[in-house]
């Protein structure tokens, strides 16, 4: 079992039900909330932004999985069931250089802002400015559909992302702690 949450609420919970129970709680995953309100330019590698489509879906089974591994081990069991959500929701994008090379999933979460997440890249992909493309470009739709902003999670523990998204606008909000009970 696990509970996540803003740092401070996260805590209180987690030092109290220690206190009723006895049990651990490790800290699992130190995440940061960033928002963009606007885009900024970015250098744009070949390629584009298109929809995944059902035939993507084996691809995204191995990506959604891949990233799962990598990133967030205790969630592998969703994979197929996130994969299939966000096709028939139409929020899974790829960005295509002759064949699809990163992904991004996003769409419109609160009546005004959009949620970007899972962002993956295969090794082989990486360090070409794709994931930046993918983001910026999935960010740009989403504001130009209505929103006001967009927001996203980043894991404290991953540099590599931070930097990415702080390069196309994302500014840091507050830090969310992932603790796991027992």
């Amino acid at each position: 079992m696990r509970v996540s949450g803003l740092v401070a609420e996260s805590q209180h919970f987690i030092q109290t039900w220690h206190q009723l129970t006895g049990q651990t709680y490790p800290l699992a995953m130190r995440l940061r909330i960033h928002r963009l309100t606007t885009v900024q330019p970015i250098v744009v590698p070949a390629g584009k932004l298109r929809h995944g489509t059902i035939d993507d879906r084996p691809l995204l089974l191995k990506w959604y999985t891949d990233f799962t591994r990598e990133a967030i081990p205790s969630f592998l069991e969703d994979v197929a069931r996130s994969v299939d959500n966000g096709l028939k929701a139409q929020s899974i994008y790829l960005w295509e250089d002759g064949q699809p090379v990163s992904l991004a999933s996003g769409r419109k979460a609160l009546p005004l802002a959009g949620r970007i997440g899972p962002v993956y890249t295969p090794l082989e992909y990486r360090r070409k400015g794709y994931a930046t493309a993918c983001v910026a470009a999935l960010s740009q739709r989403l504001l130009n559909q209505g929103c006001k902003r967009c927001f996203l999670f980043t894991d404290l523990a991953n540099p590599t992302s931070n930097h990415i998204y702080q390069t196309i606008g994302y500014q840091p909000i507050c830090d969310w702690h992932e603790y796991g009970l027992g």
